[in-house]
């Protein structure tokens, strides 16, 4: 048996709850209406057929509403919502800046909160909310590495971390992708390779400080240059894909990282602007998204999810982050400690798949259809996992259900997601899935 996944019955009977309760509210909102006798000796046909179509409507109303409600049910059952209190990091110095607020703080203090954090390696360090709040809950920390690739978010980090130094920590800030973790480990704190780190931390949103800049490109509601650039000594731009790359390479990018269902039509606009001098500005393509995007299909929200799917998709293809993020993961578990905890914070469904298959891969699941009778049967030591298993829900309540192996135990066979709190004060939370594996 290669796996053992756990669901306490309480969790399930509260989801079913829950699921009835969703669809009942939701059919409640509908507005009410009489009940109609429709007989021939009364209506004229033409009052009849106005009411059989007034009934059709109302079908169609509460069909949807159904379908909707139901929708909501079945994205609950692929999570684990937090019941944890929403939380603000404090810098050290006693503030952060009110543009950066660290996502699922609390989480992450809770993930690492029973692990003797010896050494720590943040690799998306930004203003260092998280990285803050860890130093200054861990006493015991000796080694401390942060890793990004913005120089701006580099100089920001080290005056909080600087703040909270103490004379037995050693810290590290390094100006490099987190792809390269092990160099930047071995180049700063070359013991923990033998060692081992005890924590890691992936935080694989978009910081504040990135998109509030015109000048990186990344938002779609600010003018700038087509950049989208991560690392600024970077080579590729968006610029050169939307004016240069391959049509079908184009196309790709929009329907494979954009997740764009019009990707088609957008990717021949986008070659016949090139006639006329191509694509330069984050307003030029954002215009050209708005051009194709009627008044009727939604107004300005249709035309900025769009937008976004499309800034999506060239984002990630000019910083590789799928691979990139696929390759760090596997280095990352390679250099814990036994013990030692990965959690990586994602904000879009294709980071999670990703991370989620990764995670299984690790452990030895080759397919991420594998059903839990399967990998019940692969290994025969099954009282050794569920005692495991059973320790770890009984010493950290947020642990809900796990998958095991011998090398290792993913916390979180669903994904935790942030509480209804944080997702009202920090609309950046919203998509956050917080997956997390532990070494064996």
């Amino acid at each position: 048996m290669a796996g053992v996944i756990r669901v306490k019955q309480m969790f399930l009977c509260s989801s079913i709850l829950a699921s009835n309760n969703n669809i009942n509210k939701a059919l409640s909102r509908l507005p009410r209406r009489s009940i109609i006798n429709v007989t021939a000796g009364n209506l004229s046909p033409s009052e009849t057929k106005k009411k059989e179509k007034e009934k059709r409507k109302r079908r169609k109303e509460i069909e949807i509403a159904k379908a909707t409600a139901e929708a909501v049910v079945n994205k609950e059952k692929r999570r684990t919502r937090s019941s944890r209190e929403y939380e603000i990091a404090d810098g050290g110095d006693g503030e952060l800046p009110s543009s950066h607020v660290p996502v699922m703080l609390g989480e992450v203090m809770d993930v690492f909160s029973s692990v003797r954090l010896r050494s720590f390696v943040d690799c998306t360090l930004g203003a260092a909310g998280h990285s803050s709040s860890i130093i200054q809950s861990h006493s015991e920390l000796k080694h401390f590495v942060g890793m990004d690739v913005d120089p701006v978010a580099r100089k920001l980090a080290h005056f909080h971390i600087d703040s909270l130094m103490h004379p037995t920590l050693k810290a590290s800030i390094v100006l490099k992708n987190f792809k390269y973790i092990k160099s930047a480990i071995a180049d700063t704190h070359p013991e923990l390779l033998d060692l081992g780190v005890d924590g890691i931390l992936m935080d694989l949103g978009m910081s504040s400080m990135q998109v509030n800049n015109p000048e990186r490109g990344f938002s779609v509601l600010q003018q700038g240059p087509l950049d989208m650039r991560m690392d600024p000594q970077a080579s590729l731009t968006a610029e050169d894909i939307v004016n240069s790359w391959p049509e079908s390479e184009l196309g790709r990018v929009l329907r494979d990282y954009g997740e764009e269902s019009n990707w088609h039509l957008l990717q021949t606009r986008i070659v016949k602007a090139r006639l006329s001098g191509g694509l330069h500005s984050t307003g030029d393509l954002v215009d050209l998204i708005r051009s194709m995007s009627p008044p009727s299909r939604g107004g300005r929200q249709g035309w900025i999810k769009t937008a976004t799917r499309v800034f999506q998709g060239l984002r990630i293809a000019v910083n590789d982050e799928l691979k990139t993020l696929q390759n760090t993961l596997y280095s990352s578990f390679d250099v814990l400690s036994p013990g030692g905890r990965l959690a990586v914070i994602s904000f879009h469904s294709l980071e999670d798949r990703v991370v989620k298959q990764t995670f299984l891969d690790i452990l030895g699941f080759q397919r991420e259809e594998t059903t839990s009778t399967e990998m019940m049967s692969l290994k025969p030591e099954r009282q050794i996992e569920e005692s495991i298993d059973r320790e770890l829900k009984e010493k950290e309540e947020w642990i809900k259900q796990t998958v095991i192996s011998s090398k290792g135990v993913i916390l979180t066979k669903r994904p935790i997601t942030p509480s209804e709190e944080e997702e009202k004060l920090n609309r950046r939370a919203r998509s956050a899935k917080l997956r997390v594996i532990q070494k064996l």
